[in-house]
């Protein structure tokens, strides 16, 4: 069995679900972390035995490494992962994969002319009721989608904002409450109906922030080419995180997701539950909860199961290009005020 050289770049709050995963798997080895703040990357160091680096290209050079994770903010994504591509580094990043599509693209094409592999984390594609809802649409037993609706209502006040050097940005973060929020149940979504995009006619808007220049409200419709047209509904000024939600109306009942919690009621009466099990944990440092990243293991897991030739990598760069697509397509209707076709 091949034991893979890890190094992860960025040390901030995402760090731990990727530093846990990867010191579990008896095919890998940290070797190395990064970060700009020398503090940060050395005490990760320290923590995790390995080295620290506060350059990337530093470390790419004295570090053989075989897989790099990219915690990073989102601006950085595409360069570090096109970097780590040309030397032969197989690559799993964080949400986005850019902020550009074009620079998304470039990160599939890279590593696919280099033949490394690429993964996206998008982890709710593994929470047990994502997982139902999907199964029960692939068996066929839901039957086609009619409609879909989602929402987001979540609290990111200016507070949270003026503690980041980044986040709040167009060329940083990209947005706001689409690219960073809402994009993991909008990916949700777009899996669930696993339908090429046809059109979005999207409204984008900062209504509540005074500190940030991206939007904190964002509403609209997206079509897919199979017929299904979706709504959604996106602000980061609500009072809380409320759960999020998901439905889909379709021919022989309903899909509902509430945060992790799936119910599917079939017209012939029949109820299906599926939610998150507190007995499936995960041990973190720095007082992080151990079923936030649970979801973070499993996809984990999978990227280095797919490296040893034991799995098909779930969430690759290619299908990780279609959300990409949808979110820059929102911002475009949204700045444009128009609809996107596709």
């Amino acid at each position: 069995m091949r034991k893979f050289k890890v190094g992860i770049i960025g040390c901030g709050n995402i760090f731990p679900m990727h530093a846990a995963s990867i010191v579990e798997r008896e095919d890998a080895e940290l070797v190395a972390v990064c970060d700009i703040k020398k503090d940060r990357a050395e005490a990760k160091a320290t923590q995790y035995h390995c080295n620290a680096y506060v350059s990337v290209d530093t470390m790419f050079e004295k570090e053989q490494l075989d897989v790099i994770h990219i915690c990073l903010p989102h601006h950085l994504h595409a360069e570090v992962a096109i970097e780590a591509a040309q030397r032969g580094v197989n690559i799993l990043t964080e949400k986005p994969m850019a902020i550009r599509y074009q620079d998304a693209e470039a990160m599939v094409n890279t590593a696919k002319q280099k033949a490394v592999a690429l993964g996206v984390i998008f982890q709710n594609r593994y929470n047990p009721g994502s997982q139902l809802i999907k199964s029960m649409l692939e068996s066929g037993e839901l039957g086609r989608i009619q409609a879909g609706k989602l929402s987001v209502t979540w609290d990111r006040s200016d507070a949270y904002y003026q503690q980041s050097d980044w986040k709040g940005t167009w060329d940083k973060e990209g947005g706001g409450v689409i690219i960073d929020q809402a994009i993991h149940t909008m990916d949700l979504m777009r899996w669930f109906i696993n339908s090429d995009l046809k059109y979005i006619d999207a409204s984008i808007s900062n209504r509540a922030h005074e500190w940030i220049e991206v939007e904190d409200a964002a509403e609209g419709v997206i079509a897919y080419q199979n017929g299904v047209v979706t709504a959604f509904h996106a602000i980061n000024y609500y009072s809380y995180d409320a759960p999020v939600e998901i439905e889909l109306a379709c021919e022989n009942g309903l899909a509902k997701l509430f945060a992790d919690k799936a119910t599917v009621t079939l017209d012939d009466g029949r109820t299906f539950i599926a939610d998150h099990n507190p007995l499936e944990s995960f041990t973190y440092d720095s007082g992080v909860k151990g079923y936030w990243g649970v979801s973070h293991v499993k996809q984990i897991n999978n990227f280095y199961d797919a490296l040893q030739g034991k799995a098909t990598l779930d969430i690759s760069g290619e299908e990780a290009l279609v959300t990409q697509k949808m979110i820059n397509g929102i911002y475009q209707s949204g700045k444009e005020k128009r609809r996107i076709t596709f």
